[in-house]
Formats: structure tokens, C-alpha cells, sequence
């Protein structure tokens, strides 16, 4: 981000209007110059991110998801002895099985959540799949047979990731050095608190157990260690606790005292936003996102509710709970309708250009002061009218430049979507002659 460019904007959850869908196949301003103790704050926080490492996620090619016992009877062929896969378990939902080839057989080997942690035989113990198949790779250790080759899943395979690995990558925290405060709001996986950490303020994502929610809480820790930028909530690290039965893990990100952008200009509107600010908060998230679109990254879920304002007035996208690899689909979701693009709400396809659909949308609440985009349109009709074409009014005192990128952005065809980068440098030529 430029220096002599200007932001402002803030975090808390706003509930947006979701439905749930089956598919198929499948964010500035400084009036006044910044102190002098903020830009001191920022960069010891860089050059201390700049001694981690990225954490990497481990490949579950063996996993097939939700798979039929006949099915993987029937992919096991021939039926070569330590022949095996992975499947979620049809008699016990939430639990897995190994299927594993012996002597012309299947046999089929239940594996359960005990304590928190997975188990075949109620002696050994494993944080995730990943370090379960391990195992017995090295060792049948009771199993018919030592695993010896896995049946890779065809199309888009899962991935795991291990806690040690944020330990080898130097991600954790000593819980002593972190002290924990109010409760601020709530995320996905649970409360968000505010927290203070060697004598900053942070904000502290909290998960209450380590199972199935805790490998997805881990795996969006596991990509923002590889996204460092200015217009991103920066990850710190992460601390393990462990209690007598139970164990929570910690994600602890900077912490963005004036809070979400969507409450910043429904709490502040017309009187306090001027027009120097609407472009700056442009700026700095199409920053941000123009960062994710060079990294191959999809959000999914940008909106003003997820771009959050620091202390200093800089805007930075936050929530990577959605985040992916580029271009992906998923077999169904629970998505918000009014920012999704059309393609990724009836086909499940999802990419820098659905997310470009969904930045015109934050754009189109930036210069409503925070409205709810498609003010008159019933929810239930909100697909049918984008999917003819329809698109939303500039809002009042909108300038034709801004309402222009709009526009483009919500293209039928993602194609002819402008990229990330085109839209920053029409932004920041706009932002030059805005006062």
C-alpha cells in the first residue's frame, strides 16, 4: 500500500441472508498522518512473521469421502494384500473406516473418536488420518496386514495437517505468554475474545476440541502462515492448551479495533464517511484481494462484514475460513446468496472472478453506507433477476467511475470479469483526483 494513500474501516459479525444449496457434480483513509508507534507495532510484527515458516498441508490421496462399503470393494481390485483406502463410515457418522486387501478379502477396520483423538484398537492414539495411516504403514500392529499401497482418489483429493508441524514452522505460542479478556464477537468454529500478547492486543479464535472441526480450524491456520500483506489480517500464531478432558487450540490474528467495515458505515454514514474515505476502503481491499488473486487464492466469502479496520484506519480483509486453491467446486454449501456469483451458487464453481462478482457487491455497500444489497427484491428472487441480467442501481452519489467497475463485475460470463489487478489501478487513478 502506497504511503500517502488514506484508510479507515472495523470487524464484527453481521449475519448475512444464507441458503442452503445442491450442486451438482460436483478493504482507506489518514486525514492525519499515522503515529509514529503504529508504524513501530507493524513492523515488528513483519519482522517476526518473517521468521516463520509456511506450514504445509498433507495430502490425503487415500481418502474417498463418502463412499459405500460395496464401493470400496469394488475399487479394491485386484485385491493385492495391503491394498487400502480411507472412507467416512456409513454405520457410525463422524467416524471413519480403513479398508484394507488381504488374501482375496476386504476387511474393513472401524476407526473412532476417542478423547479427541482417532483410534482403531483403543491402545494407539492419532491426531488426524494422516499420522493414522502412517502407522500402519510402518506396522500392521494388529491389523491383518502392514498397509503397503494406497488407492488414490480420483478428482479433487482431501488434505490434513498435522499440530506439530505449526511447532516445527515456529507458529505456536506459550499459552503463559498469552492473557485472555472479553469476548468480542463469534466465528465459525466459536468465540472470538480480545486477548493481549506480550502487551499488544490480539484477537483469539478459540476451538474446544480437536476432531473433525478442529482439522478445518487448523487448515485455515495452515494458509494464512503463506499469506503475508498489508490488507490481510495477519495470523501470529497459535497456542495448544491442555486441560483434564479437554483441549482447545487458540488462532491468534492482529487485532482490528474499529471493528467490520459494514458496521464502521452503517455506524458512522453519510456525516462521518466522506468520499475520500469510500475510495480509500476500495483501495485497500481490492489491495488485499489483488494479493489473494497473484497467490491463486479464492475467498469466497468477501463482503463488508469480512474486511476489518485497524487502529491506524487501514482496511484488511479477514475470514479465510471459505478460502481456497484457485478455481474449485464444492457438492453443496450453505452460501450468501446476495454476494455469491451465479456460476458458484448453481454450478459450485469458484474463482478470482466469482470473487470480482463479490467485490462489485462490497463496492455497491461501501457507497450505500452499509445497506443490504438488493434492497427491494425478496431473497427468493434474488437468483432468478442476476441470472436475467438484472443489476443493482448506483447508490445515491455513487461516482460513474466506481459504478462503472460494478458493473463489469457482475458479468454474466466470469471471463469477461475484470481481474483484480486491472480494478486496483482504475481505483487508484480515482482515488488521485478524489478529495
Amino acid at each position: 500500500m502506497s504511503q500517502n494513500t488514506t484508510c479507515t474501516q472495523r470487524l464484527e459479525p453481521v449475519s448475512p441472508q444464507y441458503v442452503e444449496v445442491e450442486t451438482s457434480g460436483i478493504g482507506w483513509s489518514r486525514s492525519t498522518p499515522e503515529p509514529q508507534h503504529f508504524e513501530d507495532c507493524e513492523q515488528r510484527k513483519i519482522s517476526a512473521l518473517c521468521n516463520k515458516a509456511q506450514v504445509k498441508l498433507n495430502a490425503m490421496p487415500w481418502f474417498h469421502g463418502k463412499i459405500s462399503r460395496e464401493r470400496a470393494e469394488q475399487l479394491l481390485t485386484p485385491k493385492q494384500d495391503g491394498l487400502f483406502l480411507v472412507r467416512e463410515s456409513t454405520n457410525f457418522p463422524g467416524d471413519y473406516t480403513l479398508c484394507v486387501c488381504f488374501q482375496d478379502k476386504v476387511e474393513h477396520y472401524r476407526v473412532k473418536y476417542k478423547d479427541n483423538h482417532l483410534t482403531i484398537d483403543d491402545e494407539e492414539f492419532f491426531e488426524n488420518l494422516a499420522q493414522l495411516v502412517e502407522h500402519y504403514e510402518q506396522d500392521a500392529d494388529g491389523l491383518c496386514t502392514q498397509l503397503t499401497k494406497s488407492l488414490p482418489k480420483v478428482g479433487k483429493q482431501d488434505v490434513c495437517v498435522d499440530t506439530k508441524a505449526f511447532i516445527k514452522a515456529g507458529w505456536v505460542i506459550q499459552e503463559h505468554e498469552l492473557e485472555l479478556c472479553e469476548t468480542i464477537g463469534k466465528g465459525e468454529f466459536g468465540d472470538v475474545m480480545l486477548g493481549i500478547l506480550r502487551g499488544e492486543k490480539v484477537a483469539v479464535k478459540i476451538l474446544k476440541d480437536s476432531s473433525e472441526a478442529a482439522q478445518k480450524f487448523l487448515t485455515e491456520a495452515s494458509l494464512m502462515t503463506s499469506l503475508r500483506n498489508e490488507n490481510l489480517v495477519q495470523l501470529l500464531g497459535l497456542v495448544f492448551t491442555q486441560i483434564p478432558n479437554s483441549r482447545h487450540i487458540l488462532l491468534v490474528t492482529e487485532y482490528m479495533s474499529k471493528g467490520s467495515l459494514v458496521d464502521y458505515l452503517r455506524s458512522r454514514g453519510r456525516l462521518h464517511v466522506t468520499k475520500r474515505d469510500q475510495i480509500n476502503f476500495a483501495v485497500d481491499t481490492c489491495s488485499g484481494m489483488e494479493y489473494l488473486e497473484s497467490r491463486k487464492v479464492v475467498h469466497r466469502d468477501l463482503a463488508a462484514r469480512n474486511v476489518l479496520i485497524s487502529e491506524s484506519g487501514v482496511a484488511k480483509v479477514a475470514d479465510f475460513g471459505l478460502a481456497r486453491e484457485e478455481n474449485f467446486t464444492v457438492d453443496c454449501g450453505k452460501l450468501p446468496i446476495k454476494w455469491t456469483a451465479p456460476e458458484a451458487l448453481k454450478l459450485g464453481m469458484f474463482s478470482n472472478k466469482s470473487d470480482m462478482w463479490s467485490f462489485g457487491i462490497l463496492l455497491w455497500e461501501i457507497y450505500s453506507f452499509g445497506r443490504v444489497p438488493y434492497p427491494r427484491i425478496p431473497l427468493a428472487d434474488v437468483v432468478k433477476h442476476v441470472e436475467k441480467g438484472y443489476k443493482m442501481e448506483a447508490p445515491e452519489g455513487c461516482p460513474s467511475q466506481v459504478y462503472d467497475i460494478m458493473k463489469q463485475a457482475w458479468d454474466l460470463s466470469p471471463e469477461k470479469r475484470p481481474t483484480f489487478k486491472e480494478v486496483k489501478c482504475r481505483l487508484l487513478l480515482f482515488q488521485c483526483v478524489t478529495e
